[in-house]
């Protein structure tokens, strides 16, 4: 498998899985490998994606993840429902507001974990971006097995880590937000 900075992280996100969950949500599941993990842990899983050729690859593998096709800015999700929801480079596809949507969607003590993209715009933020890049070639360089490439929906990240900060505090107080080295941040919010 390619070198991939979202694969990169699950190990970080499913520590934020809190103790004794047993329903998940992931939001912008691509292919699914990240549902398919949180199904390995035992929880029961929905996993949702806007496009239909990615819902149609996850299927595609065999697994008891449940898929759809649908806008999670859009989505009508049951409230209260999951333990755990995750969120994989995929919140900056739809406004930042769509996280109080993911947080009514939390169970008592259930956990969002959104693992997102941020415009850079800061001193910090060039300087990290500065150390990932030779980290990243080397990480590119080692992990290159003749394994093709899962395509991805892109799109450019328009809000800095600031913004992000300041709508986070309104929207899910309390989520603590870190960044991480490949250009991705960590927010983390219980409910």
């Amino acid at each position: 498998m390619a070198f991939n900075h979202n694969d990169h992280y699950h190990p970080l996100l499913l520590k934020q899985i809190p103790e004794g969950a047993g329903t998940a949500l992931d939001v912008g599941c691509g292919s699914g490998r990240f549902a398919r993990r949180l199904a390995g842990r035992g929880l029961e899983v929905d996993a949702i994606d806007s496009s239909l050729e990615a819902i149609e690859v996850a299927r595609s593998i065999p697994g008891s993840v449940r898929y759809e096709q649908a806008d999670i800015a859009l989505a009508e999700l049951p409230s209260g429902r999951y333990d755990f929801v995750s969120c994989l480079a995929s919140i900056h596809h739809v406004p930042f507001e769509t996280v109080s949507l993911l947080r009514g969607s939390l169970a008592p003590g259930g956990v969002l974990a959104i693992l997102g993209c941020y415009r850079e715009s800061t001193p910090a933020d060039y300087a990290t971006s500065l150390c990932a890049v030779p980290v990243n070639a080397v990480a590119r360089l080692l992990s290159r097995t003749g394994a093709k490439e899962e395509e991805m929906v892109v799109a450019k990240a328009v809000m800095t880590l600031p913004e992000i900060k300041a709508e986070a505090a309104t929207l899910l107080p309390g989520a603590v937000i870190r960044r991480l080295l490949f250009w991705r941040y960590l927010l983390v919010y219980r409910g």
